[in-house]
């Protein structure tokens, strides 16, 4: 954390910039031949495809749109440009830079259908609950934007038959919880999987492993997530395709044994060990 002060990290987070960041930060990883993990900050994106045809999903942290387009640069070549944008969901630190890649890439963008008024300027997502059962990140989440972008007629729903386009082979699935349209990606072919937040590898809403990203498989980031009962059942979806490899939005990239016995887990003990024992969404449930 760069800034010392409640009142400097408000100062900051007004101009858009989010002064927090991880050891990964920066640090690139491939999951498959074609799927490359790189993370923004605290935050993962995925870049799918090779030279002739990829895909962005997700679009990292505010003020990220250069890094992004540089690394896109860097494996794609120098005129690299996605199909499309593919957004999990629509959380400021998965949509962060995505105006500005519009712009410079002139691409459509895709999202759920009940994340479009998030996206399009028409409704704000509940704030972030500071009450919830959770680490420093928890208690300073009402900090974190909760306003909806504009990306008028950018953005476009996903087919309803679960296709997606630009990305040949993977389907989309609702995972609703951490937000309502919040989706996840599967190749079937190699068991990939792109989680976006219905899960995530390290404990979000705690500073310390969020910046030493300390391996952890474990439910949504608890601050921001609004749905407990979708969210398990989200959890249990995934679990179920028994995946091979995973990016999830936070953490690093899991693998065989280690993924499958721990999305068991998770999805058999959520309500221990993913559900705050207390919060204002947890109690909206009761």
């Amino acid at each position: 954390m760069e800034t010392n002060t409640y009142e400097d990290m408000k100062d900051t987070l007004a101009d858009n910039y989010m002064p927090m960041t991880s050891f990964r930060s920066g640090v690139e990883e491939t999951v498959r031949p074609d799927v490359e993990c790189y993370t923004v900050q605290i935050v993962n994106i995925a870049l799918v495809g090779d030279s002739k045809s990829w895909v962005l999903v997700d679009a990292g942290m505010p003020q990220s749109a250069e890094q992004i387009i540089e690394i896109a640069r860097e494996r794609f070549g120098e005129e690299a440009k996605p199909r499309a944008i593919m957004l999990t969901h629509g959380h400021f630190d998965h949509v962060g830079a995505v105006v500005e890649l519009v712009k410079a890439w002139k691409v459509p963008v895709y999202a759920h259908a009940l994340e479009i008024p998030y996206l399009t300027g028409q409704q704000y997502y509940p704030e972030p609950d500071a009450t919830v059962e959770g680490g420093l990140l928890a208690k300073l989440s009402p900090l974190f934007p909760n306003e909806p972008i504009d990306l008028g007629s950018h953005v476009h729903p996903l087919p309803e038959d679960g296709s997606v386009p630009g990305m040949p082979g993977w389907r989309w699935i609702h995972t609703p919880g951490h937000s309502p349209g919040h989706i996840s990606f599967f190749r079937d072919e190699d068991r990939t999987l792109l989680a976006g937040d219905a899960f995530v590898t390290v404990k979000q809403d705690s500073l310390y492993q969020v910046v030493t990203q300390q391996k952890q498989l474990t439910g949504p980031p608890v601050y921001l997530t609004t749905d407990w009962q979708a969210a398990r059942q989200s959890v249990e979806k995934l679990a179920a395709l028994a995946p091979a490899y995973a990016i999830t939005g936070h953490g690093p990239p899991m693998y065989g044994q280690e993924l499958a016995d721990g999305l068991v887990q998770l999805a058999a003990e959520f309500d221990r060990v993913a559900v705050p024992k207390y919060g204002r969404y947890v109690e909206m449930e009761m």
